[in-house]
């Protein structure tokens, strides 16, 4: 979107700021930085998992693969914007298929973070009550997971979702990749001091479930919803500069996925969970050091995705004249805390990673980084439809289509996908206390 002159989105938000120089803005490692830590939410965890479902060989190429389609479907995603003379996805999806369009991915931009912000609310559940478990006893209020996602959305999660700038985001984005990389260090150290045998299929090139590890690697990739709140944050917000963005970001988050995925999978094999801290036995404290770290983590991301939700919303009454096409603050506080709300009640449902992360990757990721990214390109992309230039597309939206498919109906024949442990419901967890005990008192 090169050369384009200071607009406002159908949001209220602007492309460009030139008529307010003060208004904050991200060079190249920001951006990057920003683009990375959306990708790098709730789904890093969960990769592991993948590799499992999928076979780890398998898994690992999956990996690549989705990796190459995010960075594919970022940049004609941007490119289909540009033609179409969108400012946002929403505004892109209508100029491309009408109101159905607009409608469809209002549906889907709302979902997905809001799906997100449930995940990230059951990791932080998981994560801090285990470690005060450790510190305070089991009958501990501060043991109670719904005690703790309550307060800490309350004194946390909720002051940092009132952000309206992404901007003011990327110093929490820093600290939030700071402590991933706290988090590969403790999950390779641990490889070492868990036993557990090999059985038969732990080292299966493919997996039947295979379908299920693309729905969670996309999920653990997508970053879409935000693309063009990240764009707009950009010094220089052209087609080169995102491309470079782009490829940044997702060569970051492929490797810090790739080393959680490959480290946990070998570590736990076919007792790996959908939430892979919960292998790990509440008693081992360089564990815990890591749980609070990922527990920080997601408190980092998870003002993106309410952002997100946020402008989805206001976009939404604005446009039905339901409200003034001015924001005003009383409107902005109230639909934060109806969105957080929302997500910090239905958390209390659930304590299963795996199954959030599977249902929001075939009903909200994959069409956010395969399908729709696909059909706007084709649709605006100058030649024939099936041109050779379009030919990528074409085959990323047919796959797409076919993955969701295949996915809702694995959903239905694998009933595993709904259950899950702790790691204290595993033999293995005591033998590692007793490793454990052996080496604090030698």
């Amino acid at each position: 979107m090169e050369d384009l002159a200071p607009v406002n989105n159908s949001d209220g938000t602007k492309l460009i700021e030139e008529e307010e120089p003060t208004q904050p803005t991200s060079g190249l490692t920001g951006g990057s930085v920003n683009l990375a830590n959306s990708i790098l939410g709730s789904g890093i965890i969960g990769t592991p998992y993948a590799f499992k479902q999928a076979g780890l060989p398998l898994g690992v190429i999956l990996l690549f693969a989705i990796a190459g389609i995010t960075d594919y479907s970022l940049n004609i995603l941007m490119k289909a914007a540009e033609l179409a003379g969108s400012r946002s996805y929403q505004d892109l999806l209508q100029a491309s298929y009408g109101l159905p369009g607009y409608y469809f991915l209002t549906c889907i931009q709302f979902a997905y973070p809001l799906v997100a912000m449930i995940g990230y609310h059951v990791i932080i559940g998981d994560t801090i009550s285990q470690v005060c478990e450790r510190i305070f006893g089991e009958n501990h209020v501060l043991a109670n997971r719904y005690f703790v996602i309550s307060v800490i959305t309350l004194l946390i999660l909720l002051p940092l979702s009132f952000y309206k700038n992404v901007t003011k985001l990327v110093k929490v984005a820093f600290l939030s990749m700071v402590l991933l990389i706290l988090l590969c260090v403790v999950i390779i150290i641990r490889i070492g001091t868990i036993d557990i045998e090999v059985e038969p299929g732990d080292w299966n090139f493919a997996n039947i479930n295979a379908i299920e590890s693309v729905s969670i690697l996309t999920f653990a990739f997508v970053c879409h919803h935000n693309a063009f709140l990240i764009f707009a944050s950009l010094e220089t917000p052209t087609q080169t500069m995102w491309k470079k963005v782009t490829h940044y970001a997702v060569v970051m988050a492929t490797i810090f996925l790739l080393i959680v995925g490959v480290t946990g999978y070998i570590t736990f094999k076919h007792f790996t969970q959908g939430d892979l801290l919960q292998n790990y036995c509440y008693t081992d404290d360089l564990v815990n050091i890591a749980r609070v770290a990922f527990a920080i983590t997601i408190m980092c991301t998870y003002p993106l995705e309410c952002l997100v939700c946020r402008e989805v919303v206001e976009n939404f009454i604005v446009r039905h004249g339901w409200v003034g096409s001015e924001p005003t603050l009383e409107r902005h506080l109230i639909n934060t805390l109806i969105i957080v709300g929302i997500a910090l009640g239905v958390s209390m449902s659930t304590e299963c990673l795996g199954l959030v992360l599977i249902l929001n990757g075939i009903f909200g990721a994959i069409p956010l980084i395969m399908i729709l990214p696909a059909a706007c390109y084709i649709r605006w992309e100058g030649g024939k439809w099936y041109g050779w230039q379009k030919l990528p597309a074409i085959c990323l939206l047919v796959v797409g289509i076919a993955v969701v498919i295949s996915g809702i109906i694995t959903i239905f024949v694998d009933h595993t996908v709904a259950e899950c442990k702790t790691g204290e419901a595993f033999d293995y967890c005591n033998e590692t206390n007793i490793q454990l005990d052996r080496q604090l008192s030698s």
